[in-house]
């Protein structure tokens, strides 16, 4: 059997492949309300036969979760009777699908122009110590003024967002949770050394940078129950500092992980810009394979597959073999792949797999921007 199309059970959701489709931002909900056209785009991905579909980054109940008005949220009455429609179009065509549940944090103003009277979310102030970016320098020159450390009536609220946003996730019919808690966004801003420099409870060692994303965890599992699965995206590499780390070693690793499992944490989304790269030097283990070894939870592998490069690296990228990713998935290195740019290429990219066509080609100017 092709590793890919192996059923798995994470708590009460069933999946029929391991196939994933992985978030990818599209702002084209405007005033945050997902419409036909969204409902419709998700059906399509569905009915191409992927395993489970995860959104777009979903804004939370917080005034600054997300910058661009036309990112989706998952508060207000329009907006969940959008998502209901999304759903029932995703579940009317056999498939599920799971919100991403997103807070900016720091980058709060890198996607538009934000209302100056309100604070960005930053531990400690801190937009973070700038490196290999791909941020203008003159959004870098107002992003690096500090601003206002989090208070603690400031962590209550955002996590209270957290817990209404699941909430109605459940609510209007979601098959799960997704956290994004990578890529220097909120959660992982508590993580990275150079935007967390607090000395409280929420500060200090890399244990104690742990227990924000915990808490927050902690408290959407006490919200939805046991029933639901909740996955969770970490990276090393924040959008401040492709170069950043939250681990330099796998026991470093180990400290965040096993205590966002035991928090309640089900999948780890380990996100990287090559799914293949090795995660620690002296080992050809990948992020996502460390994450399943240290925790014993279930993992996914995401990152420029089905692509011969980087997005980010020069040049246009082709198509290229899947033979890599089904050896390390037959071994068990990872339990799920999380695919993004090919799903805009096809929607029926998991038929094509399973019935041994070629890898779709995506062309970036084609397929980057469009509902489809």
């Amino acid at each position: 059997m092709n590793p890919l199309f192996a059923p798995l059970q994470i708590r009460s959701l069933a999946l029929p492949n391991r196939i994933v489709m992985s978030p990818m931002t599209r702002e084209h909900s405007p005033a945050g309300v997902p419409g036909p056209d969204v409902a419709a785009y998700y059906r399509r991905r569905a009915e191409g036969g992927t395993g489970l579909l995860i959104t777009e980054g979903v804004a939370i109940d917080h005034p600054t979760a997300v910058d661009s008005t036309r990112v989706p949220r998952l508060h207000g009455e329009s907006a969940l009777a959008g998502w209901r429609t999304v759903i029932d179009e995703v579940h009317a065509a056999g498939g599920r699908i799971i919100p991403q549940l997103w807070h900016v944090g720091p980058l709060w103003g890198a996607m538009r122009a934000v209302d100056p009277a309100l604070t960005p979310m930053r531990p400690s102030g801190l937009w973070g110590r700038a490196g290999k970016t791909v941020y203008p320098e003159d959004y870098l020159a107002r992003a690096s003024v500090p601003t206002q450390a989090m208070t603690e009536r400031d962590i209550e609220d955002v996590i209270d967002g957290y817990v209404r946003s699941a909430r109605n996730a459940v609510d209007v019919g979601f098959d799960g949770i997704a956290i994004h808690a990578g890529h220097g966004y909120l959660l992982d801003a508590f993580l990275w050394e150079s935007t967390n420099q607090r000395s409280d409870r929420w500060g200090g060692d890399l244990q104690r940078r742990t227990e924000f994303p915990v808490e927050v965890v902690r408290a959407i599992r006490r919200e939805i129950g046991p029933d639901l699965p909740i996955f969770y995206r970490f990276s090393q590499h924040k959008q401040q500092d492709y170069a950043a780390r939250i681990a330099n070693s796998p026991d470093e690793l180990a400290v965040v992980l096993n205590a966002l499992v035991e928090a309640g944490v089900d999948v780890l989304d380990a996100s990287i810009r090559r799914f293949d790269a090795p995660a620690f030097e002296g080992s050809e283990l990948t992020l996502a394979g460390w994450a399943k070894k240290l925790t014993g939870a279930v993992s996914m592998a995401v990152g420029s597959v089905g692509l011969d490069k980087s997005l980010r690296d020069a040049g246009t990228p082709g198509p290229a073999d899947l033979d890599g990713l089904l050896r390390r998935l037959e071994d068990g290195e990872f339990d799920l792949v999380a695919i993004g740019r090919l799903h805009l290429a096809d929607p029926a990219l998991a038929t094509i797999l399973r019935n041994g066509g070629p890898v779709p080609a995506f062309d970036r100017n084609l397929h980057e921007r469009r509902l489809y």
